[in-house]
């Protein structure tokens, strides 16, 4: 088996692997689920090689994420559910049919129409699907926030659910209304904790003001799940800072003392506003 630029030799290597007498015994031990984690996982990696801007990586990444799709359907087309040929033919005929404006005789001026285009062929496929099932639209509970993924990251999944629901005017109506809204929540935290209110309550108006937090950055027009990445990564690089300084003045870190490490911590903030 050699390797080669032509996408056949990953479904033949990925067949090898999952050969019941030849292939690899953690390959043959997975399933779907086991397998789930990480899918997600290698789509953050992805992430991470676009934000650090390093290409060679992408390119890696890029394939480790290819891998995932191959490894589902080689599991469903040995449970005889589907193989990766319906998967290309399903999101090929997908693309054409919501975009008609491309491949068909529609017109779209700019990226808004065409995002509307699209939005109103995707309510059109789900009343299909109903239909096929037997049901009606009308005769089924269905909310606008249904289309938003649980699964996904909270922070994220909280940054679709308010634009979804602001898509029907159901949203504060500017930041500074959204930036009071924040202080409201910050200082009901406050007032649970004095008011010795439990775990329960204090939980719920963190949650409350994450919330909050989340709908200012879109009124921001800034990715909170992004955001949050960089704050991640700064506190990441000052603290191994500290780490260093601490190695430096020969002092072990968990006995420097809180007023130490916040001076090399107050060190490193300096710097970074140069």
């Amino acid at each position: 088996m050699k390797p080669s630029k032509d996408i056949s030799r990953l479904y033949e290597i990925m067949a090898a692997l999952r050969d019941p007498q030849t292939g690899c015994a953690w390959d043959l031990a997975q399933d779907f689920a086991s397998i789930k984690q990480c899918t997600i996982e290698e789509a953050y990696e992805v992430a991470d090689a676009i934000e650090r801007e390093d290409y060679v990586d992408l390119q890696d990444e890029l394939g480790d994420l290819l891998l995932q799709p191959i490894f589902h359907a080689q599991l469903a087309q040995e449970q005889d559910l589907f193989d990766i040929g319906d998967v290309i033919y399903s999101i090929t005929e997908k693309l054409i049919r919501r975009h008609p404006h491309v491949f068909g005789d529609k017109q779209a001026k700019d990226s808004k129409s065409a995002k509307a285009s699209w939005d109103k062929i995707k309510q059109i496929e789900k009343a299909q699907k109903l239909a096929k099932k037997g049901l009606k639209e009308d005769k089924i509970t269905h909310s606008i926030l249904d289309d938003v993924p649980k699964p996904l990251p909270a922070l994220t999944r909280a940054d679709k659910l308010a634009k979804q629901a602001a898509t029907v005017g159901f949203d504060w109506p500017d930041w500074q209304t959204t930036f009071e809204k924040c202080t409201e929540e910050l200082n009901e935290i406050k007032e649970a904790i004095e008011d010795g209110k439990g775990d329960r309550a204090i939980k719920e108006e963190i949650g409350d003001l994450l919330f909050a937090v989340t709908n200012l950055a879109r009124h921001l027009d800034i990715e909170p799940e992004a955001a949050l990445r960089d704050a991640n990564n700064k506190f990441t690089r000052r603290f191994a800072y500290v780490e260093r300084c601490c190695k430096q003045d020969d002092i072990a870190i968990e006995k420097a003392g809180l007023e130490r490490l916040d001076e090399y911590w107050n060190e490193i903030r300096a710097k970074d506003k140069i």
